[in-house]
Parts: C-alpha cells; structure tokens; sequence
C-alpha cells in the first residue's frame, strides 16, 4: 500500500491508502461495515453516510480516504480479488489428476468462497453494479487466467499450445455466465450450477487442449 498522505488512482476514483497501522487499521474497517452492508442492500442503496453509521465513525473520516460510494465499493472488489489470487495461487494437494481436475477444483473453492462471502456475490453480480467495479472485476479475472495458465505449465506440459490465457479467460468468462444465472435465480451459487460451469468451461477448453496433457518431467 502507498504511504499516508499519498493518492492513488483506482478505477477512476482516487482513493487514500494507508501505510501506517492505525490508517490501516480503520481503512479495513470500513470496508468491514461496507461488506456487512452489502449483505443487507444493493449497492445503490448504501451511502458513505450508512457506511459511517455502521462503522460507528465520524463521517469526515470516511472522506478521508474515500471521495464517493463507488471508491469504497471499487476498494473492496480489490480486497475480493486479492483474496480470490491468493486462494488460486494456493499449491493443489494432492496433484491434479488431470487438467480438468484443475478447473473443476478451482471453480470448487472459488464457489465455496463467494458463497460464504454473499457480499462479494451482490457486488459483482448484483444489478446495480457500477462500470468502475466491472471493470475491475474483468481485469481480476484476467489475473486468474495468468496465475491459471502458471498452474497448468507447473503440472502439464503446455508447451505447443497457443495462446492459453487467452483459452483460460475466456473459460473464467464462461464460468462467469453460469454462475450469473445461479445468483440470479438462487442469489447464491447453487451446486447444479457449479457442475454446469465446469461442464462448460471444460468443453470450451477442449476445443484447444488436448484430452490428456502430458505431466511435466
């Protein structure tokens, strides 16, 4: 995180990170109050006014760090999906029996995190997302389909097949889809749609991967 004092761009808004602890500290718990919210009302129902009366903190000090609404949204997206990367880079144990075994198993643990999170589903599914968290949220996922595509070249040989971020975003797009209509009808993700978003992922993927990729030597 950047220094007290210094600005940054986030998506458009400029947003205030702390360095120091204490600044730390109270920038995490607003974000705190702005997760619970969400597991109550839309995003275009919360204000910075109800983020200050759930965090129990004057209002000026949410300014302090945030201009707007959409800037403590976007931060939080950022939270999700740094969580999200760190549970993709997490080792598989134990090895994957195969490249579908990866996608299956990944969207698994992925499915398990936005359903314990219902906030994080309500912002990046939910009608009234923002423009600043959607495209935040594509570019997560196109930092998934990196770290996705080191997973693959770690256990498989890939070499000889072109272009596979490209493959591997596309299929998190696809998984992204399903998983859409699963919030939409269920606000949750239920485990019907999660077998059909491996289903779909896979098949797409097949149309470039071989069925068996040999294991790296």
């Amino acid at each position: 995180m950047c220094g007290d004092g210094r600005m940054i761009e986030s998506q458009g808004e400029r947003v205030r990170q702390p360095q120091r602890k204490r600044g730390v500290i109270r920038f995490e718990h607003l974000l705190d109050a702005t997760e619970t919210l969400l597991t109550k009302w839309p995003d275009s129902d919360i204000s910075l006014a109800l983020v200050a009366k759930e965090a129990e903190v004057p209002l000026p000090s949410i300014y302090h760090f945030f201009p707007n609404k959409d800037a403590i949204l976007v931060a939080l997206a950022q939270r999700y999906h740094a969580q999200l990367a760190e549970m993709a880079r997490a080792p598989l144990d134990p090895a994957p029996a195969g490249w579908q075994d990866i996608i299956r198993r990944r969207q698994q643990s992925g499915v398990r995190f936005l359903n314990d999170h219902p906030s994080a589903l309500r912002l990046f599914m939910g009608a009234g997302v923002s423009a600043e968290v959607r495209t935040l949220d594509l570019q997560g996922n196109a930092r998934l389909a990196e770290i996705r595509a080191e997973e693959f070249r770690h256990w498989f040989d890939c070499r000889g097949i072109a272009d596979l971020e490209t493959r591997l975003a596309v299929s998190i797009g696809v998984m992204d889809g399903v998983w859409a209509i699963s919030w939409s009808q269920h606000r949750r993700l239920t485990d019907h749609y999660l077998e059909e978003s491996i289903r779909a992922s896979i098949a797409y993927l097949r149309c470039y991967l071989p069925e068996i990729l040999p294991p790296r030597s």
